[in-house]
């Protein structure tokens, strides 16, 4: 049986690979995995001349360890070949589509709907493309419907209830396309939300230089930390990798998992980066042994437990000391950079609930609005700096920012 994975970054060859490598080790039946690049060509190249394998790095604040993943049977490029990668999520043995190509890849609107203005969606719908995830998932569907064969689809990207945003923004398209997809994926195909958590850097020239010396496939290398954690809403349109015997958790409800995630991790996470980076840190490691930036991640975790519904605040103390402890894995070399990226999208997601919800509490919230203070003085340094901003908003944020506007009238405008 086949996966077919769009968004073939490091998060995914860290996380969902390595769990469906396990699972091979102990299952009956392996599961290969079809990778797609969703732009560039260059991992694509470079696994390929190792056969699709590639080494990945774990670490924790004791040390390193290497593995070898070969579970990949192939690497796509969707941008010069999307025909090639329809047929493969047509193909009957593929029973799952997983994706992470994080929250902007979803062309969606604030209230959560298809943003059919996206330059990639109006690009598809006027033209016949497979310029964005959402038209390329769309066509290959509509390949698919004439046979009614089932298929999950499975989201791992951080967003509030995301495989149903994405089922959504299918729906929407099919219906701006005329497609007529609606009962097809009424009866044939199940979108299970997913919770996913394993802190992953990006590769740099050490990782590269240590894998070098192992005999291991040494392109394209991944670290990540030991931790991980996968939480999926148990709702299959038909098999699925042996992921429960290595360590997935299958629920009913995958909401307050993700919500403690989204608050409690995602959202101090940015405030690490946007702090650390202005006090002239640049690790995550570095920055967190900061006694003035550790406090205030404290705080900003305190406020957010404080917003979760009563199943996720359980052991929400021995989940935050969790955290501190992962940040702090010296071994990781976690850029903050990294991590500074999007802003505008993911800090709507990410800590504007917190803020909304402890207004409906009737409590003020002193550590996230210190979050989008940093993330403003961040953008101020870029600007003065001459460096681009990595985010789809980049020239409106510009602009606002040099008119002075702050932080939560910003991400208000960009509604």
């Amino acid at each position: 049986m086949r996966i077919v994975h769009l968004g073939l970054g490091n998060f995914f060859r860290a996380h969902q690979a390595w769990y469906t490598e396990q699972a091979n080790h102990l299952g009956a039946q392996p599961w290969s995995i079809t990778g797609v690049c969703m732009r560039r060509p260059h991992l694509r190249d470079m696994l390929v001349q190792q056969d699709c394998r590639y080494t990945l790095e774990l670490s924790d604040v004791a040390g390193r360890e290497l593995h070898e993943i070969s579970v990949l049977d192939a690497v796509l490029v969707a941008s010069e070949e999307p025909g090639n990668v329809i047929s493969a999520i047509a193909d009957g043995d593929t029973a799952i589509v997983t994706l992470t190509v994080t929250e902007k890849g979803y062309d969606l609107k604030p209230d959560g709907g298809l943003n059919a203005d996206s330059p990639n969606i109006r690009a598809d719908l006027e033209h016949g493309t497979q310029s964005s995830m959402v038209g390329l998932l769309a066509a290959a569907l509509k390949a698919r419907s004439s046979k009614r064969t089932p298929l999950t689809i499975l989201s791992c990207d951080n967003l509030p209830r995301n495989s149903r945003q994405l089922r959504q923004a299918i729906l929407d398209f099919s219906g701006l396309a005329g497609l007529g997809l609606d009962e097809y994926l009424e009866d044939c195909v199940r979108f299970p939300c997913s919770m996913v958590d394993r802190i992953t850097p990006s590769t740099d020239s050490e990782l590269e230089a240590r894998v070098a010396k192992t005999g291991l496939p040494p392109r394209a290398p991944v670290s990540a930390e030991k931790f991980t954690d996968w939480i999926i809403e148990d709702d299959f349109a038909g098999p699925r990798p042996d992921w429960g015997s290595v360590g997935v958790s299958f629920v009913d409800d995958v909401a307050p998992f993700e919500l403690r995630k989204l608050r409690m991790l995602n959202g101090p996470h940015c405030y690490v980066a946007f702090a650390g980076i202005l006090a002239g840190y640049e690790f995550v490691h570095e920055a967190i042994v900061d006694p003035a930036i550790r406090a205030m991640t404290e705080t900003i975790m305190d406020e957010a437990m404080e917003t979760l519904p009563p199943e996720s605040r359980v052991d929400a103390l021995e989940h935050k000391a969790s955290l501190l402890r992962r940040f702090e894995n010296p071994f990781l070399d976690h850029r903050l950079r990294q991590i500074t990226f999007d802003g505008s999208v993911k800090l709507p997601i990410r800590v504007l609930p917190v803020i909304d919800a402890r207004a409906g509490m009737g409590l003020s919230s002193p550590g996230c609005e210190a979050l989008l203070t940093a993330w403003r003085q961040f953008l101020a340094a870029e600007i003065e700096a001459g460096r681009d901003l990595h985010d789809p908003a980049a020239l409106e944020l510009r602009q606002m920012v040099q008119n002075g506007v702050a932080a939560l009238d910003i991400l208000e405008a960009l509604k």
